[in-house]
Formats: C-alpha cells, sequence, structure tokens
C-alpha cells in the first residue's frame, strides 16, 4: 500500500452498492464493504468534497460466453441500500455497462467541480470498481483505491484486481488511511 496524498479537489465514487449486487454470493461479507463506504462518504461530506453514487440497471450488448440473467429482476435491483441514500449535493449516477464514466455525465460532473482526482471503492472489485478506476485513470485522474472497502465474486479476480491491476492504476490504501489524509488537510 502506497498511499500518499489526496489532492485539494478530490473525489469519492461508490460503485454499485444497490440491493441486486450485494445479495450476490460474494468473497466478503457485504455489510462491512458497505459501513466502510459509508465512514468514506461521511468524511467526504465533511469536508465538502464530491460523492459519486453510482448503481448499475443494465449491461452492455455485446455476446460473452457466459449466460445472461434471463427474465427479470426484482422491482430494488438498482435501488441503493439504505446506508448510501443520496445526501444533497450528491453526484447520482446511473450506468448501464461496467465503468461508471461510459456514457453517463460522471467525468463532466467532476470536471465541473474542479476534480483530479478520485477515490474508488464498492462492489464488485474486479467488475465495476476495476472499470471505473480504469477510465477515471484514462481521464487524466489520479486515482486512489480503497481496498478494505470493495469485494468481489471470486476471490481469485478480487486479489488480481488489488494485487496486480491497481498499483498500475494508481494508488492503494485503506479506508483509514484515506480518512486520514482528509483530516490532515
Amino acid at each position: 500500500m502506497a498511499l500518499t496524498t489526496l489532492d485539494t479537489q478530490t473525489a469519492l465514487i461508490i460503485i454499485d452498492l444497490q440491493h441486486g449486487i450485494v445479495r450476490l454470493p460474494l468473497v466478503h461479507q457485504p455489510q462491512p464493504v458497505i459501513d466502510l463506504c459509508a465512514q468514506l462518504a461521511d468524511g467526504f461530506r465533511a469536508h465538502q468534497l464530491p460523492v459519486a453514487l453510482v448503481n448499475v440497471a443494465g449491461g452492455a450488448p455485446g455476446r460473452n460466453e457466459q449466460a445472461r440473467h434471463s427474465g427479470d429482476l426484482p422491482a430494488d435491483w438498482a435501488t441503493l441500500v439504505p446506508e448510501m441514500a443520496p445526501q444533497p449535493g450528491d453526484i447520482t449516477v446511473t450506468k448501464k455497462t461496467w465503468g461508471a464514466f461510459h456514457q453517463t455525465d460522471l467525468h463532466a460532473e467532476l470536471q465541473q467541480r474542479g476534480v483530479t482526482q478520485v477515490v474508488v471503492c464498492g462492489i464488485a472489485t474486479s467488475i465495476g470498481v476495476e472499470s471505473t478506476a480504469r477510465q477515471a485513470y484514462e481521464l487524466g485522474y489520479n486515482v486512489t483505491l480503497a481496498t478494505d472497502a470493495m469485494t468481489d465474486l471470486n476471490l481469485d479476480t478480487h486479489h488480481n484486481s488489488v494485487e496486480l491491476i491497481f498499483p498500475r492504476l494508481g494508488e492503494t490504501g485503506s479506508t483509514a488511511d484515506v480518512l486520514a489524509l482528509l483530516s490532515a488537510r
């Protein structure tokens, strides 16, 4: 873990903490992840820094080898969990693909606020979190990943993202590391 600093204009992006996702068979219990993401959101809000709450309501149209869900999803599938209820000033984003920047207004919202760095957390590590971190990096943001505030559907892919991919996209640290840097500002 090599978390060094937070830019003065840093935003928090919380990925897919919604009823349908937290009910999936995850490798870590979802409630501790939700709680850590909520701590981060509270910390960012207390410092008047942007919080983006992202949910997913669809999927990319391309073919793949894994079977797609057939039938109707539960009515609350895309609804954010209560701990992620949007607060005044929060950015809310509904995405249709893995990454939160693709065909959404997230980049424009962050640019309007002068954001130069993002902290990313949520579910799933190797899917929505990694895709969003990749897109943020490609857009020129400094990227930080709060690795204890995320989980995945597969332990191997979780470890691959945390240990091999994330250090190439930015800096990694814990929720406590991020909150300590916020408090030191």
